[in-house]
C-alpha cells in the first residue's frame, strides 16, 4: 500500500500554485452542518418523489431551454428551488437507482452497470446469478416506514426481478409497476398487487393515474411515494397527440450541427421524439400537481422533480447517456480492444446533470435557485432529515443532508462533484470522474489513452480535451485531481482499484 501511496506525493510548492490557481473550494468531503432552524413533528411533510427516466438537465424550459416545452415543470420550478447543478454519481440507470436508495456508490453495492438479463446478446454467462440491491442494506424508504408513513412506488424498479429484491422488500408498503429495466411507452405490462396485468394507454398517464390514486386513498395518513416515470427513456413514442404535436412541423434545433459528420438528420429526428417524451411527463405533471391541490396536500407535502442520470442528443457527436453511441454518418472504428464500433462510453456532464425541482410551501423558498452541487446519494440523508427520522447506527452514509441548503439556512454546500462507472455490457471501461467546478478530469483505468480533462469554465461543452496539455498550471491541476480520485477509491473500496492495482488487496 505505501507504494501505490508514493506515487502521489506532490511537493508543497506545487500544492501552493495549485491552491492560488483555482479559487473555487475543495469541498468533496465536506458535511453539511445540521440545520438549525427547530421543527416540531407536525413539520414532517408527506413526500412525493418524482423521477423521470434519462432526462437531462437541459431537457426543460426553466433551464433556458425554449425547445423544450415543459409549462409544468417549468411553474414548479417558479413554486420552489431549482438545483441547476444536481448530477448523479454514474450516467446509467441501476447504479444511480441502487445509490438513490441506499447513498452508496453503485460498485459498493456489487451493482456497476445497468442490471440487464439479455445475457445472449451480452455474451454474459447465464449462470451468474442476477443482481439486484441486496436488503441487508438500509433504504430511506425502509426508514420513513418504520416512522410511520405510508410508502408506495410507481414505476420503473431496475434492482432486481427476483422476490428476494422486490421494492416491498426495501420500504415500500405497495408497488405498481415494472420490476426489469423497461416497459414500451404505451399498453405496459405492469405489476399491480403482485399480479402481471397488461393495461391500456400510454405508459405516463397510466402510471400517473395510479399516482393519483395513491394520493386519494392516503390523503389522510402520512405518506411518502416515489413515482418513477419510464419516460423520456426509449422507445420515445409514441406519446399522446398533444405532447408530439408542437414538434411534428418544427423546425428543430440540435447542439452542435458542426460537428464533423454529424448526422443532423437522425439527430434532429431523435431530439424532436425525446423532447416529445418529456412532455408526456410534463402534462402527467401537471395532472398530479392539480390533484395534491384538490386534496388540500399541497402545503405539506414535499415535492422533488428529478433523474435517474442525464442524456446526449448530439453533443460530442453522441446520443444516449454514459454508454453513448456515436450519431455520425460513418463508422468509427480502431478504438479500444474494449470498445466496439460506434460505442462512445463517457462521463461528459450531459450525462452527469440531471434536472432538479425541490418545491416545499412555506419552507423552500419560491422562485429560487442554488448552485450546489447536490447528487442522487445526497436524498436519502435529507429527505430523512425533513422526515426527521435516523438512520440506523451502522448504516453508512455518503451522501450528505443538504436540507439546510433547500430551506435557506445555507446557501452553498459544496461545488464539486465525484461519479463512477464501469461498463461491463456494450464495451469495456473502469472510469472515474472528480470535478471542482472549474475543471475535471476523467480517467479510465482500463483503456489506456481515454483519460480526459476539460476547463469547464472557457469549454463547459467538453469539446477541448487539456489532458495532453503542456501548461505546468494545468499539469499541477490534472496531477492534484488523479490524487483525489485515487483516494476516494481507497476511501469507498472502489474494486476497480484492487484490479488495476493488485497490490491494494
Amino acid at each position: 500500500m505505501v507504494k501505490i501511496k508514493n506515487r502521489i506525493k506532490e511537493c508543497p510548492k506545487l500544492i501552493k500554485l495549485y491552491l492560488a490557481l483555482i479559487s473555487t473550494p475543495l469541498l468533496m468531503l465536506a458535511c453539511v452542518q445540521p440545520n438549525n432552524h427547530q421543527q416540531t413533528q407536525t413539520d414532517t411533510p408527506n413526500i412525493l418523489f418524482i423521477y423521470t427516466d434519462d432526462q437531462a438537465s437541459w431537457a426543460l424550459g426553466a433551464s433556458g431551454n425554449a425547445q423544450a416545452l415543459t409549462p409544468n415543470m417549468d411553474k414548479l420550478a417558479s413554486q420552489g428551488m431549482k438545483l441547476p447543478n444536481a448530477y448523479t454519481t454514474t450516467p446509467v440507470c441501476s447504479p444511480s437507482r441502487a445509490g438513490l436508495m441506499t447513498s452508496r456508490y453503485g460498485y459498493e453495492l456489487g451493482i456497476d452497470d445497468w442490471i440487464n438479463t439479455n445475457y445472449a446478446k451480452f455474451g454474459l454467462n447465464p449462470l451468474e446469478p442476477e443482481l439486484g440491491l441486496d436488503p441487508q442494506y438500509e433504504t430511506w424508504p425502509e426508514l420513513l416506514q418504520s416512522a410511520g408513513y405510508h410508502t408506495g412506488l410507481i414505476g420503473k424498479w431496475h434492482l432486481g426481478i427476483k422476490d428476494k429484491y422486490h421494492p416491498t422488500q426495501q420500504g415500500y408498503d405497495e408497488f405498481i409497476g415494472f420490476r426489469s429495466g423497461g416497459a414500451k411507452p404505451i399498453d405496459p405490462v405492469i405489476e399491480i398487487n403482485g399480479k402481471t396485468t397488461k393495461t391500456k394507454g400510454y405508459t405516463a398517464d397510466v402510471l400517473t393515474a395510479y399516482a393519483v390514486e395513491f394520493l386519494e386513498q392516503n390523503k389522510d395518513k402520512k405518506f411518502a411515494l416515489s413515482l418513477h416515470f419510464r419516460a423520456p427513456h426509449t422507445a420515445w413514442l409514441p406519446v399522446a397527440p398533444e405532447d408530439e404535436a408542437p414538434y411534428t412541423n418544427r423546425e428543430i434545433e440540435i447542439p452542435n450541427p458542426n460537428y464533423p459528420n454529424l448526422n443532423t438528420k437522425k439527430v434532429k429526428r431523435y431530439m424532436a421524439e425525446y423532447l416529445s417524451s418529456v412532455r408526456s411527463v410534463d402534462r402527467n405533471l401537471g395532472v398530479l400537481m392539480q390533484r395534491l391541490e384538490a386534496l388540500n396536500l399541497t402545503d405539506n407535502t414535499l415535492v422533488i422533480f428529478t433523474s435517474d442520470h442525464g442524456y446526449n442528443m448530439g453533443h460530442n457527436g453522441i446520443w444516449h447517456k454514459g454508454n453513448g453511441h456515436w450519431i455520425l454518418k460513418n463508422t468509427v472504428t480502431n478504438q479500444s480492444p474494449n470498445l466496439p464500433d460506434n460505442q462512445r462510453p463517457n462521463m461528459y456532464d450531459n450525462s452527469l446533470k440531471v434536472p432538479a425541482i425541490v418545491r416545499w410551501p412555506n419552507r423552500i423558498k419560491a422562485n429560487s435557485t442554488n448552485y450546489s452541487t447536490v447528487s442522487n446519494l445526497d436524498w436519502f440523508p435529507t429527505l430523512i432529515a425533513a422526515a426527521q427520522v435516523n438512520k440506523s447506527d451502522d448504516t453508512l452514509i455518503r451522501g450528505q443532508n443538504v436540507l439546510p441548503v433547500l430551506i435557506g439556512d445555507q446557501n452553498v454546500s459544496s461545488t464539486d462533484y465525484y461519479a463512477a462507472y464501469t461498463t461491463k455490457h456494450q464495451s469495456i471501461s473502469g472510469m472515474r470522474m472528480y470535478s471542482d467546478g472549474r475543471y475535471k478530469l476523467i480517467k479510465d483505468y482500463l483503456n489506456k489513452g481515454r483519460d480526459e480533462f476539460y476547463d469547464l469554465t472557457q469549454d463547459p461543452a467538453e469539446s477541448t480535451n487539456l489532458i495532453q496539455t503542456a501548461d505546468p498550471e494545468l499539469q499541477v491541476i490534472i496531477n492534484h485531481f488523479d490524487n483525489l480520485i485515487f483516494d476516494k477509491m481507497l476511501a469507498t473500496n472502489d474494486p476497480l482499484l484492487a484490479q488495476f492495482y493488485p497490490e491494494s488487496k
